[in-house]
């Protein structure tokens, strides 16, 4: 604990600080509670995406024998981009999830089988839901770490700064207490002084 000075001018700062601290907690506190219901939501949101990648995945496997047919699938469609907007979830700034784009080439009807346009929406929808599962843990990343610092600080206030702020005022109120007493007394020992002379 830094050494204060018993005065009343650091008693009225101390006053100020202990004010502000309490002023500034709940708004912590809050912050704190959304953040958790923030990432409780987008881990929920993330775990259905995952099944719901698991269950394309799954999808897909039955059509590996016809992959291994050599039609060149990969140079039909290509990712070209990831459609991300920059959101806001108590005072941070999230990336989120706004589709993705594709390039295809165009190819001839004829020479190339039938199922080659099921399996580019099939490829296509792997691919939206892994971009979307890749924004999905960057927010939990950036909201677990807010988190962590908004809590930090959270037990900073209630753990140090308010008790701090509260024993110099009661530091401060004593030593003043004291003072007071001293010069009552030192002014009845001077009055009977002068009664006495």
């Amino acid at each position: 604990m830094a050494r204060i000075k018993l005065t009343k001018n650091e008693l009225k700062t101390q006053k100020d600080n202990l004010k502000r601290f309490n002023r500034y907690l709940p708004t912590l506190v809050l912050k704190k509670q959304q953040l958790q219901m923030e990432i409780q939501k987008v881990e929920v949101q993330h775990d259905q995406k995952l099944r719901e990648k698991e269950l394309l995945e799954a999808r897909v496997t039955e059509w590996v024998d016809v992959f291994g047919e050599d039609v060149g699938i990969g140079t039909l469609i290509s990712l070209k981009s990831v459609n991300v907007e920059i959101g806001n979830v108590a005072g941070i700034d999230i990336p989120i999830y706004r589709g993705v784009n594709f390039e295809e080439a165009a190819y001839d009807l004829f020479a190339i089988p039938l199922w080659v346009d099921r399996a580019i929406e099939e490829i296509k929808s792997i691919f939206a839901l892994v971009a979307e599962l890749k924004i999905l843990e960057e927010q939990i990343e950036l909201l677990k770490y807010e988190l962590r610092i908004t809590s930090q600080r959270v037990n900073l206030f209630e753990k140090v700064k308010i008790p701090e702020a509260r024993e110099n005022i009661r530091v401060i109120r004593i030593f003043m207490g004291d003072q007071q007493t001293a010069a009552v007394v030192r002014g009845k020992i001077s009055k009977n002084k002068l009664v006495r002379a």
